[in-house]
């Protein structure tokens, strides 16, 4: 029997979908992913304006001031601890060589006692062929027998005393590697500040920049006028204080020309002071001619001279040219003196800025002074008010 053909309809493949619709479901899963992402992200913080910037640079300069003050101080008490300790060791060292000679004449006194086998005195007088000689031996032996124990006690003594010098100078160790820490601290401290206010300014474009040095010479023009009110204000307030000199003074001679009498009280405590007023002139004066000859030299922070300064070092470079000796640090400067207010300001007074009397400058009159400004800066003429006064100080 023939085979029948087949009459069924060949089956259609279908072509499944399943893996585009896996692959659009994972595409708008990443889109929705992605999606969400974007709109929970942290917006990118927007730039900062240039004024922002020159606060936060003057914020950091400043900070970094008050650091450079803490590493100065650390610096001074470092080396004065480790002066202390150069001298304790040295002296726990002689006092030492105390005890060895002691130890050895004691030593020596050991060996004769021994070399004497411990014969009593009564058995020597007897054994002994002359006994005249044993009394004469017998005195000397008691004064050995006093330095034996003049050795001993001091033994003791030097001994006692090298162990308290020893404590004394293990004390000063350890206060010294504080002290160091301290100073390892601020340095840090300081190049930390510096840096991020580097980083600012590095980020700036050339119209920022330029845009901040506007800002700068307007600070500036700023603090000038303030400094040219003062010194009319100073100005006028000199005249009429030798205005009432002069009166007193007519006034004084009319009187003794009038043979009244009363001549002898006249002006009592003129003569000394211009006597002082003259003399801490002098001292300003080289103060001053001292500090002229720094500017142009550069800023850098813990510098005292002479080739580079920070505030308070070239502060005290300068004063001790006029024979004073000024503290390492702004904080410690400001206690030295007499205080004075701004208005009463003479040339060679020192002003101190910021509530953190962390810088300072020479006030050389018109309301102008001499200092070492801040990293990247050289030592300069400059305003008093370019900064915030915290006080004044007149150093002798």
């Amino acid at each position: 029997m023939p085979v029948l053909a087949s009459h069924r309809k060949p089956r259609t493949k279908v072509r499944t979908t399943t893996p585009a619709v896996g692959l659009t479901t994972a595409a708008l899963a990443s889109v929705t992913l992605l999606s969400t992402q974007s709109a929970t992200a942290a917006p990118a913080e927007p730039k900062p304006a240039v004024e922002e910037v020159q606060k936060k640079v003057d914020a950091l300069y400043r900070q970094a001031g008050a650091a450079t003050q803490e590493y100065n101080r650390a610096k001074a008490a470092s080396a004065s601890q480790q002066t202390k300790v150069d001298t304790l060791l040295s002296d726990v060292a002689k006092r030492t060589e105390k005890i060895n000679e002691a130890r050895r004449a004691l030593g020596s006194y050991a060996a004769a006692q021994y070399r004497n086998g411990g014969i009593g005195p009564a058995a020597t007088f007897f054994l002994a062929e002359n006994p005249q000689g044993y009394f004469d031996q017998s005195r000397l032996m008691d004064r050995a027998t006093e330095r034996q124990q003049r050795s001993v006690t001091e033994f003791r003594t030097q001994q006692a005393s090298a162990a308290k010098k020893r404590a004394e100078a293990v004390k000063s160790l350890e206060t010294l590697t504080e002290t160091q820490a301290t100073l390892a601290s601020s340095k840090k401290d300081v190049q930390t500040k510096l840096t991020e206010a580097r980083g600012l300014l590095s980020r700036l474009t050339a119209e920022e920049k330029a845009r901040l040095a506007e800002l700068e010479r307007k600070k500036e023009a700023e603090a000038k006028e303030k400094a040219a009110k003062l010194a009319a204000r100073q100005a006028a307030e000199a005249k009429e204080r030798a205005e009432a000199e002069e009166k007193a003074r007519e006034e004084a001679a009319k009187e003794s020309g009038d043979g009244s009498g009363s001549g002898t009280g006249t002006d009592p405590g003129s003569g000394t002071g211009s006597g002082a007023d003259s003399g801490y002139a002098a001292k300003a004066e080289k103060v001053l001619a001292f500090a002229r000859a720094q500017i142009g030299k550069p800023y850098v922070w813990g510098a005292s001279g002479p080739s580079s300064y920070d505030c308070s070092g070239l502060t005290q470079a300068a004063w001790r040219e006029a024979g004073v000796t000024l503290p390492r640090t702004t904080w410690d400067q400001v206690e030295v003196g007499t205080r004075v207010a701004t208005s009463d300001l003479k040339p060679g007074d020192l002003v101190f800025f910021y509530d953190d009397i962390s810088h300072v400058g020479i006030y050389k009159g018109d309301g102008m002074m001499i200092h070492a400004p801040k990293p990247g800066a050289n030592v300069r003429e400059e305003s008093i008010y370019y900064m915030p006064i915290y006080g004044s100080v007149r150093p002798a």
